[in-house]
């Protein structure tokens, strides 16, 4: 395969960081968000927090993501750093996977459920949702920046020695 020239590796490098940098925007935008549905008790005010996130993860959530993974392959296979050559590499691939389904599922799920669940009351099931929620909100910051750590630091050797 042809490697990118130096021009093209730094567009494409530019718009994975761009892609990037919103994906981690938006999940803390969801921490704050969540940590907003705390401090009131108007169900009104909690669903518009709800919808909000919705409407985030379904806009610039899934953009930045799905941006994030494509251009994240594009560097790696026409660059020398490869899929499969450095272990800082394979970390981010694994981390990625981990926040893609936390996103893509359990957060959204528990995203459209807590919009469900405060159209009947904010009782014990709510808080309970909204805790799940707020965990793996938390835990998906915690990946992403350490993904963007692994990225600066680009820590371990290569996965496979060549002679």
């Amino acid at each position: 395969m042809k490697n990118l020239s130096i021009t093209q590796k730094k567009w494409w490098l530019t718009a994975h960081i761009l892609f990037s940098a919103i994906w981690f925007g938006v999940t803390v935008t969801f921490l704050i968000l969540s940590i907003s549905v705390l401090t009131t008790n108007d169900s009104q005010v909690i669903k518009a927090y709800y919808t909000s996130m919705l409407q985030m993860e379904q806009t610039a959530g899934r953009a930045s993501l799905i941006g994030t993974v494509i251009t994240g392959l594009i560097l790696s296979i026409f660059t020398k750093w490869g899929l499969f050559k450095f272990y800082w590499i394979i970390t981010k691939e694994i981390l990625t996977f981990i926040c893609l389904v936390l996103g893509f599922f359990l957060i959204y799920y528990w995203t459209l459920n807590g919009i469900h669940l405060s159209e009947e009351s904010i009782g014990d099931h709510f808080m309970a949702n909204h805790y799940q929620l707020m965990i793996w909100i938390i835990i998906q910051v915690i990946l992403l920046a350490i993904i963007f750590i692994v990225s600066v630091f680009k820590p371990w050797g290569k996965s496979i020695k060549r002679q």
